[in-house]
C-alpha cells in the first residue's frame, strides 16, 4: 500500500504535534465547560481518538456515520446519515470532528440537521481543510493543515476503505483511482 503513495504529506510526527496544539486550543476555548466531540465516522475515528486524547478537559464523545462519496473520489453531492448520535445534544457545546472538509457538502448538512436539535453551540474541527473545492459557504473553527487539490489518504482518509491504517497523510498516486 506505501508503494501507491505519491508523496508524503504530513508524518506522524507532524501529525501528534498539530493534534497537540488543536487539542491545547480547543481546552483553552472550552475551560470550564464539557463539550461533547462528535466523530463523523469513518474517516475521523484515528483523528478522534488523538484530539481526544489531547484535550485536557472533561467531555463526551459520540459517533455519526454520514456519506457523500460511496467508493468514489468526488463527493456525490447525496448526503445520508447511516448512524446518527446515541445521545441528546440539546443544550451541550458540540465539537463536530471531521477528516476533511473538502466541498462542504457533508458539513453543510450536518450542520442544518444538528442546529435543529438546539445545541448550546457547534464548531467544526477538521484534521485536512481543502478550500479549493468548497461548493457550500462552510468554515471549520478549527483546522489541523489546509491542503492542495490533491486525493489524500492514511490516518483515517480512505479511497475504496483502503489505506486508512498508513501512519502518515499522503497524496494518492492517480494510476490507482483512475483504474
Amino acid at each position: 500500500m506505501h508503494q501507491d503513495v505519491e508523496q508524503i504529506l504530513y508524518t506522524e510526527e507532524d501529525l501528534r504535534r498539530r493534534i497537540s496544539e488543536l487539542g491545547a486550543q480547543i481546552a483553552a476555548d472550552y475551560a470550564g465547560r464539557m463539550p461533547m466531540l462528535v466523530s463523523v465516522l469513518r474517516g475521523s475515528y484515528i483523528f478522534m481518538a488523538d484530539l481526544t486524547r489531547a484535550i485536557d478537559l472533561d467531555l463526551t464523545v459520540d459517533f455519526m456515520a454520514v456519506s457523500s462519496y460511496g467508493s468514489g473520489t468526488v463527493s456525490s453531492g447525496q448526503v445520508e446519515i447511516k448512524k446518527d448520535l446515541s445521545d441528546s445534544i440539546e443544550g451541550r457545546d458540540l465539537i463536530i470532528v471531521e477528516d476533511i472538509l473538502d466541498s462542504g457538502n457533508t458539513l453543510y448538512y450536518l450542520m442544518d440537521v444538528l442546529r435543529a436539535r438546539k445545541p448550546a453551540s457547534i464548531r467544526i474541527c477538521t484534521l485536512m481543510d481543502k478550500p479549493e473545492r468548497r461548493a457550500k459557504p462552510i468554515t471549520a473553527d478549527y483546522v489541523g493543515f489546509t491542503i492542495p487539490d490533491a486525493f489524500i489518504v492514511g490516518y483515517g482518509l480512505d479511497y475504496a476503505e483502503k489505506y486508512r491504517n498508513l501512519p502518515y497523510v499522503g497524496v494518492l498516486k492517480p494510476s490507482v483511482y483512475a483504474k
